[in-house]
């Protein structure tokens, strides 16, 4: 039989995790939804390795990827620890502001979307007076400054007054799909350590090989193997580009710490501030707090690093430092050459990572198993194409988040070394250069944003442009022709704050409602 006509039945995935699970649930669901009979999707996991455990933020996207899959919210809520994310709060990136709490917020939702009517201009023009840019053109601001989540307890599973994803605990939430994809959705799960492949003629993986001896045969391999990549970077040779002299951070010293006491308020975004050689991300879950120094070990030792982020739990009220255990981890920044070889793909740390700043990492298996799933060979034969446009569109969004990620940096105007260092031409894409020369004259325009695999939309880009305020950005405005429609939007957005003020509850009030009595179903 002609290789190129052989169905592509079995599907193998190596290594749990988010990554692996949410692959396998995914396909797993796409195939059943189909109704693929002959399909098997099986995931090798060893017990013995543990994983990275501080992906705990997602974007909105979470949300119809755990309803595509049959998820009752709040058991996911109640299992995974979850609380509600509204965006993210940058504090001191602007310039140097030591002990203070100078801040501007990337939200995940603006009143109006700035592809049909863009506020920025009417902004900087001065049509909303003297307030910042997230509080002009949206109302998550002021609810996250008040403390409240973005539904109520009567509100649908999974829709809200306005936009929001989660914040998680990253250990339950691999459990819980775990439970989830092999008892309601058909994936097997095997335990075993991976010892090696065995080949096919044609240069395919045929099985892989367990140290007790068993082989698992399969059509179609999915590394999900972590940062030690041990099918598409090991066995297929793969290689890796760094990207450690643009995004100059290599490391991380994470630590989990308890709130000041058990009605203690719960943020409902994360909090990342900038630090000498790096920043610190805080993010509030139901029981606990998960914080972390991300930093450049060529800027600050590990020991410092790790004295900077007890110095800042002990300033945001944790009495006892002392006693908490600290993890150091190092971040492979990069990403591979290819993303599908042959019948074998990365997905997650094991295809590329880039530092945590804008929680891109869950978003992007996400968008990779959507992917893979919707555009599953049904041949050996229909691989070749699919393998194309899935690495076209993989080396795209990644290359588009690490822009996205190094934009902060560039814009800041803090003057330490490290600052200083990632500001220097040469560690700047020349895309983002690009970008930042237009915008300089012309601010952002939605005809930049014109692909369909665009991680980061316009209004991304306009939160973090105008709320670092950064000097030379502030465009002269032309041709105001719908000011007085603007002006009508701007106080709509107004009236909507005051509205949400008054109807959504706190945000510790309702978790621990739908811990209690669980959500409306859809």
């Amino acid at each position: 039989m002609d290789v190129n006509q052989s169905k592509v039945r079995s599907i193998v995935i190596l290594g749990g995790g988010t990554a692996g699970w949410i692959t396998a649930a995914k396909l797993a669901r796409q195939l059943s939804l189909s109704n693929s009979t002959n399909y098997k999707v099986t995931l090798v996991e060893s017990l013995d390795i543990p994983i990275i455990g501080v992906g705990e933020g997602t974007w909105p996207t979470m949300r119809k990827t755990l309803a595509e899959l049959g998820i009752d919210e709040g058991d996911f809520l109640r299992e995974c620890r979850a609380t509600f994310k509204q965006g993210t709060r940058f504090v001191n990136w602007r310039a140097d502001a030591s002990g203070t709490d100078r801040h501007y917020y990337h939200l995940f939702g603006s009143i109006f979307d700035p592809a049909d009517f863009n506020l920025a201009p009417y902004w900087l023009a001065g049509l909303a007076g003297e307030k910042a840019y997230a509080d002009a053109v949206s109302a998550q601001a002021h609810v996250c400054e008040l403390g409240l989540a973005p539904k109520q307890v009567t509100t649908r599973q999974y829709d809200g007054l306005i936009s929001y994803a989660y914040h998680l605990d990253a250990g339950s939430f691999s459990k819980f799909l775990a439970k989830h994809a092999v008892e309601r959705l058909g994936v097997k799960h095997c335990e075993g350590n991976f010892h090696g492949v065995r080949w096919a003629e044609n240069g395919d993986i045929a099985a892989l090989q367990l140290s007790d001896g068993r082989e698992i045969e399969g059509d179609l391999f999915v590394d999900c193997s972590g940062f030690r990549s041990l099918l598409l970077g090991k066995a297929c040779g793969i290689g890796f580009e760094s990207i450690n002299d643009i995004l100059l951070t290599d490391s991380a010293i994470a630590i989990q710490a308890p709130y000041s006491s058990d009605d203690a308020p719960i943020p409902c975004f994360t909090k990342s501030t900038a630090q000498d050689a790096g920043w610190i991300w805080d993010i509030s879950l139901q029981n606990r707090r998960g914080t972390g120094h991300v930093f450049s070990s060529a800027h600050v030792s590990d020991d410092e690093a790790e004295a900077t982020l007890r110095k800042y739990l002990v300033d945001t009220g944790v009495v006892d430092v002392r006693e908490l255990e600290s993890r150091t981890i190092r971040m492979n920044i990069g990403y591979r050459k290819q993303f599908w070889h042959n019948n074998c793909l990365a997905i997650g740390l094991s295809a590329a990572f880039v530092e945590p700043l804008e929680a891109s990492a869950i978003f992007l298996v996400e968008a990779a198993a959507n992917m893979l799933a919707e555009m599953l060979p049904r041949t050996r034969g229909d691989m070749p194409y699919v393998r194309k446009v899935f690495n076209q569109s993989m080396s795209f969004r990644w290359k588009r988040t690490i822009d996205f990620i190094k934009m902060h940096y560039v814009l800041s105007e803090r003057t330490g070394k490290f600052w200083q260092d990632n500001r220097l031409p040469e560690t700047i894409p020349a895309s983002l250069s690009d970008d930042l020369a237009y915008w300089r004259s012309h601010g952002v325009s939605k005809y930049q944003f014109s692909s369909t695999f665009e991680p980061f939309p316009q209004e991304s880009y306009q939160h973090v442009l105008y709320g670092m305020q950064a000097s030379g950005y502030q465009v002269e405005t032309q041709r105001l022709a719908f000011e007085e429609e603007a002006v009508r939007r701007l106080n709509q957005v107004s009236e909507i704050k005051a509205a949400l003020a008054n109807e959504l509850p706190d945000h510790r009030t309702l978790v621990e409602k739908v811990i209690r009595f669980g959500m409306p179903k859809i």
